[in-house]
């Protein structure tokens, strides 16, 4: 099966999941907010967040041992791929170790990080926190069996097991919400499920690649051995500065706010990224694709689809922050403020922020995703340790000051910095070629959403005026058509919209 059929397949399953275990999310959600407190909803957050922290200790031997196996899976070289997949497993099961030493030594600071926990005692946030360390410990001992899937451009199968794990997890949470709300039920019910189905994954998938059995391995030569690390080495960089820019917003907001101001946090983060997932299906489906892409074709092609990639992902990323923009307060609104107060609304200045982020992240995602297919990991090692120190100088410093607004003006302005530096790197890197065509197109891109986020909002003041349902319809329908026709008309004739019509003109012209 070729690359577009294969990143097709790993897109279509990839949205039915996403749309599957994203209509029942909301649902919990909903029940969630209304059986339980805000404060244990502020704890969940917090305690995944954590466990995010944590898994830094991975620092990116996934990624450089998945782009390792990308050449002899391509050259069907099982003896090579049962090599590194021992070293994957030796790699991850000591780190799984390590993460579990280093989470059991965090569980007597915890009260120091959850500010105002209401009547939730020490004793219920240490037991909330143990199920949710043995939920990522244990996933450590399976997880490095789906690099194999992911490099033969197979994503499809890990998603439709984690969509069938997700649906059985979030329909039983549901039933003890209705039936007896209560957070220790709640979280064992994932616990339950959740390793129920790592044992049946890693059943599967010996199944599946038989060899991966094999007591007979012929270690890595040293040279391939070194290489791995090497990558490696690079990734631990990229992987700290990652923690500290991305996963210590909710940290600092419980530790300075209050924990509670994290549960409304994760109501918004819950819109976003379930969008966002199903924008990022696309996106992050085609990485194993360029991977093989890398492997056999010449950076000409390469450059001319990575163009591509880069236009498609600047139009689906700008129209749904464009939404967001206008429709994000709004929904939030009618979804919870309706029925519990304004109090779970964040302010505006903050939202737009937030969302100022996502939309730059978009272009971020595109760049790592190349970057990680093509193995460039060494030249800007650097860099995210960077963004992550500037972004908790400024986020502690402003938080202080302005509040939530603070801790995300620290997340844009980090982020930036990726922005400028990252399109130098790979363009020079990947492609010998000036990345002043890429500034060129930002600038063009970024215009097109200011003037549209502008125009939409003007009509949204009338639209919108009074918030119901039926107003609330009519402006997304408004959002979608205003949006995307002008980009149409701004855009139609490049190089990389008749590239993207072309593709789709011979798709349709087979059916």
């Amino acid at each position: 099966m070729g690359r577009v059929k294969l990143a097709a397949k790993n897109i279509t399953f990839g949205y039915i999941g996403q749309l599957a275990t994203a209509l029942m999310s909301f649902i919990l959600r909903t029940i969630f907010v209304f059986k339980l407190s805000d404060t244990l909803l502020g704890v969940n957050a917090l305690y995944s967040n954590i466990l995010s922290l944590l898994s830094m200790a991975e620092l990116g031997i996934g990624t450089a041992l998945n782009f390792s196996l990308y050449a002899p899976v391509a050259k069907k070289d099982t003896e090579k791929i049962k090599s590194y997949m021992q070293m994957y497993r030796k790699a991850y099961h000591t780190i799984a170790m390590v993460v579990a030493v280093i989470g059991l030594i965090l569980t007597p600071f915890l009260k120091y990080l959850v500010k105002n926990p209401g009547q939730t005692t020490t004793r219920d946030l240490t037991l909330y926190y143990l199920i949710f360390l043995f939920n990522t410990v244990s996933t450590y001992f399976v997880a490095y069996k789906y690099s194999l899937v992911n490099a033969e451009q197979k994503n499809y199968i890990q998603t439709n097991i984690n969509t069938l794990t997700k649906v059985i997890t979030v329909f039983f949470q549901i039933i003890v919400l209705l039936v007896m709300p209560n957070f220790y039920l709640y979280l064992l019910t994932d616990a339950i499920v959740q390793l129920i189905q790592k044992i049946f994954v890693s059943r599967y998938l010996d199944k599946l690649y038989p060899y991966l059995t094999d007591k007979q391995v012929t270690p890595l030569s040293a040279k391939e051995h070194s290489e791995v690390w090497r990558k490696t080495k690079a990734l631990v960089m990229h992987k700290v500065g990652d923690v500290a820019r991305l996963q210590t917003d909710t940290l600092i907001i419980s530790s300075f706010i209050e924990v509670a101001v994290a549960g409304v946090v994760d109501n918004y983060t819950l819109v976003t990224g379930t969008i966002a997932n199903f924008v990022n299906i696309i996106f992050n489906s085609v990485i194993s694709s360029f991977g093989n892409l890398i492997a056999t074709e010449n950076k000409k092609k390469q450059y001319q689809l990575f163009k591509v990639y880069r236009f498609f992902a600047s139009w689906v990323y700008g129209f749904t922050a464009t939404g967001f923009f206008i429709m994000l307060q709004p929904l939030i609104y009618l979804w919870i403020v309706t029925r519990l107060g304004s109090s779970w609304m964040l302010p505006t200045l903050a939202v737009y922020l937030f969302i100022t982020d996502y939309y730059f992240k978009g272009d971020r995602i595109v760049l790592s995703n190349f970057k990680t297919a093509a193995g460039v990991f060494e030249q800007d090692k650097y860099l995210a340790l960077i963004q992550g120190v500037v972004n908790l100088i400024i986020s502690i410093a402003l938080v202080q000051k302005i509040g939530l607004a603070g801790i995300y003006i620290g997340t844009v302005v980090s982020g930036l910095i990726a922005n400028i530096t990252k399109p130098i790197i790979i363009y020079h890197v990947c492609f010998d070629v000036n990345a002043w065509s890429y500034f060129k197109d930002s600038a063009k891109y970024i215009l097109t959403e200011i003037v549209m986020i502008g125009i939409l909002y003007f009509i949204s003041t009338y639209v919108l005026k009074n918030i119901t349902i039926p107003s609330f319809i009519l402006m997304g329908i408004i959002v979608t058509i205003v949006y995307n026709l002008t980009f149409w008309i701004v855009f139609h004739k490049s190089d990389e919209y008749e590239y993207l019509y072309g593709i789709i003109k011979s798709k349709l012209s087979r059916k």
